[in-house]
């Protein structure tokens, strides 16, 4: 980007000078003629930074597509390999919930006295 920006520089600097003429001025007309030459080279290197600018953006948008295109496919598998490992934690929790709820019932139903069992005389 230096070397556009010297390149564009250098330029404005040659085109300014081959448009001035040749002949003696005032020093009046000096300072009119360099404040003019300033402001042309100044624009010719604002102008070539633009495009600089604007040349190293568009090819930062498209390596960024390049690259969220390509890594597409390695994001839809972990995507869905994790959606699989959740759904399978899922169906285990539940799985260990229905045996602890069952093994509870089993447990109540063989401490809890039956009900057509006569109360024990103490």
């Amino acid at each position: 980007m230096k070397a556009t920006l010297l390149r564009a520089a250098a330029s404005a600097v040659i085109f300014v000078a081959g448009l001035t003429p040749v002949s003696r001025a005032e020093p009046a007309d000096a300072a009119a003629t360099v404040k003019e030459d300033a402001t042309t080279a100044g624009h010719a290197v604002a102008h070539g930074a633009a495009t600089a600018g604007h040349t190293v953006a568009d090819r930062s948008r498209e390596a960024g597509h390049t690259i969220a295109a390509d890594t597409r496919t390695a994001r839809d598998t972990v995507r869905d390999d994790s959606k699989k490992t959740g759904h399978a934690i899922a169906e285990g929790a539940r799985n260990l919930g229905r045996s602890v709820r069952d093994g509870f019932r089993r447990l109540k139903a063989g401490v809890a006295r039956k009900p057509n069992e006569p109360e024990p005389k103490s």
